[in-house]
């Protein structure tokens, strides 16, 4: 979505012309985030790949701790008199072999939650569009806004909650099962809500 998106036609005087005559804000990604789609896609993904994700919990606090006394002697290493690159390089070169093993093993664990992840949010996001379209005609925006984009605006000026409200009619469920050949970035993803995405693979 871009930072800015303008819709033509009169706006009608008064009522939702409160949005600062006709300037709304909204964050397209938190307006998935909130969607019951996702919250019950989440809860979902949570469930299905549960064991998958007590795994990856489980390697990532173990590997931070095997990580810690590495860490610890180079540190330690590092503050000895003479201490130079090349006589910390072996440390260093230690402690990155094991992290890209670690990161390489966590992402092996979480792939496919994550991979569910991404194809619910992409149902969701390819009736983004027509949900903001919908929402602005409701409220008479002519103009909308990201929040980072806008200096100041008035809670009451920001219609989120209302474009999630149009994704909850235009997209009651999704599933979490993507087809064999499905891969991330395809027809109607739109890159919306990493947010939520994230929250998943912390568990």
């Amino acid at each position: 979505m871009a930072a800015a998106i303008a819709v033509p036609g009169t706006i009608a005087a008064g009522g939702a012309a409160a949005q600062v005559s006709g300037i709304a804000v909204a964050n397209p990604e938190q307006a998935v985030a909130n969607s019951k789609a996702w919250t019950a896609a989440r809860a979902q993904i949570q469930s299905t790949y549960k064991t998958q994700l007590d795994q990856a919990n489980t390697r990532r606090n173990a590997i931070q701790a095997e990580l810690q006394p590495l860490v610890t002697a180079y540190q330690t290493a590092a503050r000895a008199p003479g201490a130079t690159e090349a006589s910390l390089r072996p440390q260093a070169q230690a402690i990155q072999t094991k992290q890209q093993a670690a990161q390489q093993e966590l992402t092996r664990l979480t792939q496919p939650a994550q991979r569910a992840e991404a194809y619910a949010i992409e149902q969701i996001s390819a009736k983004l569009n027509d949900a903001v379209q919908a929402a602005v005609r409701a409220r008479n925006v002519s103009l909308l806004l990201r929040p980072e984009a806008a200096l100041f605006a008035q809670p009451a000026a920001d219609i989120t909650s209302s474009i999630t409200a149009e994704l909850d009619k235009a997209v009651p469920s999704v599933g979490i099962t993507p087809p064999a050949n499905w891969q991330p970035g395809g027809q109607g993803q739109q890159g919306a809500a990493p947010a939520p995405a994230a929250q998943t693979q912390g568990r």
